[in-house]
């Protein structure tokens, strides 16, 4: 990151909020009127460090989950009104290793713009991605019925709530199973290769998939409890890149999900 240090910014933020503290309250404010300000002295309650760090974490949080949503929402919006004619075209022959190049030079923008925060960019790229997806995933409809894929996206919105809202309020480091589901999911995406060009098992696609439910699972809950530690490198001019950042590994969280689910228990055409 150039002339970017996230803990600079984080330390600048609580001398400034140190420096606002004493400017406002320095004067006025000894500690004996701190030790009797509250509800009844009818004074106002100063707010604490720690405060505003709860405060960021909210903010942060509820900008992610809300970016997720709309995101989406857009791929909803490129799925329903995209022909699964277009997706076919999009997804043989060179037009796949185009769409796959376009979707690895998005992503690897958007992390270039997060660290140098820029919203703007990262979010735009964040809504070509989803719309990108949304139009592959309007061949779907021509392999699962409709209401399959209703039933199955709540039922990815259900587990993937109850994960997120764990990972929001365990109290324990989900670092160690974050590890853990990341080294399974390089072994899912090696174990569908094979699949695909050598084994063509039907069974095994079955376990690929039954051990991907667990590893996004896991992951839900891991990356939604990142979400919150990120709050130690934010202030009032990064929030948005940091949301944006977090809602992206929760959009791919769901995706992915869903596509797990959706080929385990989705009733084909």
């Amino acid at each position: 990151m150039d002339n970017y240090n996230p803990n600079d910014n984080f330390n600048n933020y609580q001398n400034n909020y140190n420096n606002g503290y004493n400017s406002d309250y320095g004067t006025n404010y000894s500690g004996s009127d701190y030790m009797n300000s509250g509800f009844e002295s009818g004074n106002p309650v100063v707010k604490t460090f720690s405060d505003v760090k709860a405060i960021l974490v909210e903010e942060v949080v509820a900008k992610s989950f809300l970016f997720m949503v709309v995101a989406l929402l857009i791929t909803a919006y490129a799925s329903l009104t995209t022909s699964p004619r277009v997706a076919i075209r999009m997804l043989t022959g060179y037009n796949f290793c185009i769409l796959l190049v376009a979707e690895l030079l998005i992503v690897m923008v958007s992390n270039w713009a997060v660290k140098k925060n820029n919203a703007i960019l990262a979010g735009v790229l964040f809504a070509v991605y989803s719309y990108l997806t949304g139009v592959t995933f309007s061949i779907l409809f021509m392999a699962f019925t409709t209401t399959s894929i209703t039933s199955i996206f709540l039922l990815t919105a259900a587990l993937f709530g109850i994960m997120a809202i764990y990972g929001l309020a365990t109290k324990k480091d989900l670092t160690s199973i974050g590890s853990i589901c990341f080294m399974g999911l390089i072994g899912i995406i090696l174990a569908t290769v094979v699949n695909m060009f050598f084994l063509r098992n039907s069974m095994f696609d079955t376990i690929i998939s039954a051990v991907g439910v667990l590893v996004f699972v896991g992951l839900t809950a891991y990356d939604t409890q990142k979400i919150k530690k990120m709050v130690a490198y934010s202030n009032d001019g990064n929030v948005l890149t940091l949301a944006l950042m977090g809602a992206f590994e929760l959009y791919l969280d769901f995706i992915n999900l869903f596509l797990k689910l959706l080929r385990l228990f989705g009733k084909r055409r």
